[in-house]
């Protein structure tokens, strides 16, 4: 069996997706596809084919392979998008101005009114054609798929948009040869509408799957470009793509590791947060495996590689979010099933009409304003509108909350939530080194021996000197870095030694401190010697400080029935200490990304609705594999990134926020589905003039008007809910 991942142009909804998903799958030779609209690839594993056969069924189906899949291409919104929607927003209101003034006993524009007709109607079309040129790639996609036996939304409203604007223009040309007083027969206006509402709810769409782009994105750029090779005893600077298996590479202190693999000569720290969740720098010394991405502190190795190319760890972190944003929620399911049989049944029901009626001896002319205006009425703005429109609303409840939501799956998820996944390092705690407790034997005060520690921490490169802060000056002589064990320097004369235990065997000094330094261990805590002139003075314990309020939100979780796990790389002894103090039942330690993602998509598949929350890169896969992934603000890019939420404040409290917001916001969104469905249910028999006899009766002018009334009826009550919520 094959795989190939396929770069898939001319996608433009869940419809298109969806029918080339069905399509390829029926082919034969291709045992199954995926298709995933997102990132506009399809992934195909297949037998006894060519990639050539392959493309050709996706050019079949009525689309075009760009060639493997090879990296994130440009992003689906810019700038020049968001300046056409508010630039052709202000032209929608002119237009409906205009078209309804006078009806509305409204003031006229000079000049552009029903008192100078042919500048009236020309303006009202010049305006349309601008309409037209802005959504042509609705119109193209349209008809292609109509074409390909496999109409979609795009369907749709190309049939609505050009039979309104033809009909329009025909009723246009009778104003200028026969009768310029004959303003009913133009429905400019709907056409404009229904495309610059299309248009502002795929713009919406668009910046989620930006979103998606982007986390992808920043997880390639975490590996350096360049590494330094070393080949017949000579230093070389070579591009990460030309290194090869079993490469002896050099990093010293402050490089990037290049690639996955393993020293074999030299001893350095490095940081492997972004991977293990590990806040404490890691000893790397001969036979040390080193991961790509990771940051050098001190000291100086010489590694093999060992994993390069898609072998590397960072690769299966994009493979992880890859294949975690393949899934389709039962909202997007749900489109695709509305859209499978909405369209087709409208155009259906609009031409059996047209026929019908004039079979029966109704005019042409009667008989094609119905076609038209069940195609303008049935045009599913309000669908369109109903879930992006509340997502904006809660998006500003939530963002008052101090959440961001980065799609509207959430929205349909987090009301459902009965587990939270809670990395430790950086969400459970603030993720940064803090000098946890300190044990004076000396004559000095506190204060001036924490001065003497922090003026010979300045001198050190290891992460650890940035847990003090300078206040009083002293000149310190003589300084020295004692690999693997500590620093050294002098001090009016004096030597001092901070350094951890082994400095203490190494200096024959004899510990009767054994009490304290046990006390440290079991609290976490990385410890610091003091020494002066061969004599321990002190004792200082440095780990991560947990966040003041976290204790207390953990209680709220389970007060609302929401199990708490803790999963993290840190190691047992300190994740149990740390779940200890907080009241976590349950902690899940030692785990690689990998594995975060994997027992994250245990607890999913058993049935579980998880919410993760962390703020590291190497949380990126677990927030993508949950069913909510959540970061906080002080994280990393990526990790924000591949995430759905992001609490701004940091706040946790926030979460229980999410889910109340997202129980009321689902119950809109079921709402505003009803009504739009319900409108089509009312207005089609009014369209298709079966009321005709008791005298209520519809024009395409009176149909767009309904559309709008329909669109605006989806709109109020999404901002309904945002007043009632705030």
């Amino acid at each position: 069996m094959k795989k190939l991942v396929l770069k898939i142009d001319g996608m433009t909804c869940s419809a298109c997706s969806s029918g080339l998903e069905k399509y390829l799958n029926k082919q034969v030779g291709i045992k199954s596809c995926n298709v995933n609209l997102v990132l506009a690839i399809a992934t195909i594993e297949y037998e006894n084919l060519t990639k050539k056969q392959i493309e050709n069924y996706i050019k079949e189906a009525g689309f075009k392979s760009l060639g493997e899949f090879k990296g994130i291409d440009d992003l689906e919104t810019g700038k020049s998008d968001k300046n056409k929607l508010i630039i052709l927003g202000i032209l929608i209101l002119f237009i409906m101005y205009i078209s309804m003034s006078e009806m509305l006993n409204l003031p006229s524009i000079p000049f552009i009114n029903h008192n100078y007709p042919l500048i009236f109607t020309t303006t009202m079309l010049f305006v349309t054609l601008i309409f037209l040129w802005y959504g042509f790639d609705i119109l193209k996609s349209g008809i292609k798929n109509l074409l390909h036996k496999m109409p979609n939304m795009d369907t749709l409203v190309m049939f609505s948009v050009l039979f309104s604007f033809l009909y329009s223009f025909y009723g246009y040309i009778n104003i200028i040869l026969f009768d310029s007083q004959q303003f009913t027969s133009l429905y400019f206006e709907s056409t404009c509408m229904v495309i610059y509402f299309i248009k502002l709810g795929r713009f919406i769409e668009n910046i989620s799957k930006d979103k998606t782009k982007n986390a992808i994105k920043n997880l390639v750029q975490i590996t350096p470009k360049n590494a330094i090779l070393k080949r017949d005893g000579k230093e070389e600077k070579v591009t990460i793509d030309k290194i090869v298996i079993n490469d002896i590479l050099i990093s010293r202190s402050y490089d990037k590791i290049a690639v996955d693999g393993e020293v074999v000569e030299g001893r350095i720290y490095v940081d492997e947060s972004f991977i293990t969740g590990e806040s404490n720098p890691v000893l790397k010394e001969k036979g040390s495996k080193v991961i790509a991405g990771s940051i050098c502190y001190d000291g100086y190795i010489e590694y093999k590689a060992l994993k390069i190319g898609k072998e590397s760890t960072i690769s299966e972190i994009v493979k992880l979010v890859v294949e975690a944003t393949n899934t389709k929620s039962k909202i997007q399911k749900l489109a695709d099933k509305i859209s499978g049989y909405f369209v087709p049944f409208i155009i259906l029901v609009a031409i059996l009409t047209f026929i019908i009626q004039l079979l029966i001896g109704v005019s042409f002319e009667k008989s094609l304003i119905h076609m038209v205006t069940i195609l303008v009425v049935a045009c599913p703005c309000a669908l369109g509108l109903a879930v992006p429109l509340v997502v904006v609303v809660s998006n500003g409840l939530c963002a008052k909350k101090g959440l961001f939501l980065r799609n509207s799956d959430v929205l349909e998820k987090a009301k459902n939530i009965d587990a939270v996944v809670l990395d430790k390092t950086g969400t459970l705690t603030y993720g940064k080194l803090n000098i946890f407790k300190v044990y004076n034997y000396s004559n000095f005060q506190d204060e001036k021996l924490l001065d003497i520690v922090s003026n010979l921490e300045k001198h050190s490169s290891h992460p650890i000197s940035r847990a003090f802060n300078l206040k009083k000056k002293f000149t310190v002589t003589d300084f020295k870095t004692l690999d693997g064990m500590g620093i050294y320097g002098k001090i009016n004369n004096k030597d001092y030694y901070l350094g951890n235990e082994k400095i203490i065997l190494n200096l024959k000094i004899k510990n009767n401190y054994k009490k304290d330094y046990n006390f440290l261990i079991k609290n976490a805590c990385s410890i610091i010697y003091i020494i002066e002139n061969r004599k321990i003075i002190g004792l200082i314990g440095v780990r991560d400080v947990i966040r003041s309020d976290i204790k207390d939100i953990i209680n709220k979780f389970y007060n609302n029935r929401i199990n708490v796990i803790m999963l993290t790389g840190d190691n047992d002894i300190t994740a149990k200490v740390i779940a200890s103090e907080l009241g976590i039942k349950k902690v899940i330690a030692n785990v690689f990304p990998n594995m975060k993602a994997n027992y994250v998509k245990k607890l999913v598949d058993s049935g579980r609705k998880v919410i993760m929350v962390g703020d590291g890169i190497n949380d990126a896969p677990a927030l993508a594999t949950a069913t909510i992934g959540v970061s906080v603000n002080d994280g990393t890019d990526v990790a924000m990134d591949s995430s759905d939420v992001i609490l701004m404040n940091n706040d946790m409290n926030n979460i229980l926020d999410l889910i109340v917001i997202s129980k009321k916001a689902y119950k809109v969104i079921k709402q505003n589905l009803f009504w739009a469905f319900f409108y089509n249910l009312c207005m089609l028999p009014i369209a298709m003039g079966l009321l005709e006899n008791f005298g209520i009766s519809m024009t395409p002018m009176f149909g767009s008007i309904a559309m709008i009334f329909s669109s605006l009826t989806v709109v109020f009550n999404s901002l309904r809910f945002g007043m009632v919520n705030k």
